[in-house]
């Protein structure tokens, strides 16, 4: 079942955060991953929540994703992203 991770990302660095954005892109295509959408257009249609930056990334599966986020490559990037930003991310198993 596919599952996609879902981030709002608050930019407080962006010199900073362009070099995270550059490193991630090879580590969730290493983990079988894809970006869908990834800090586009946004226009909110209901409610008061106006995300910053949004990405969705969409994954084979839930354990992929876990995989993804405790992988070798992508915590060595944790510094720089907690350095450039403020992120809220959740995973949701899709149809």
């Amino acid at each position: 079942m596919p599952a996609f991770v879902i981030t709002d990302v608050e930019i407080t660095d962006a010199s900073l955060y362009w070099q995270f954005v550059e490193r991630v892109t090879s580590t969730v295509e290493a983990h079988g991953g894809k970006f869908v959408a990834r800090g586009g257009t946004l226009e909110v249609m209901l409610g008061s929540w106006t995300p910053k930056r949004l990405a969705i990334l969409e994954f084979d599966s839930l354990q992929q994703v876990h995989r993804w986020l405790e992988s070798p490559e992508y915590t060595a990037l944790t510094d720089i992203r907690s350095r450039s930003s403020n992120i809220n991310m959740v995973v949701v198993e899709g149809l």
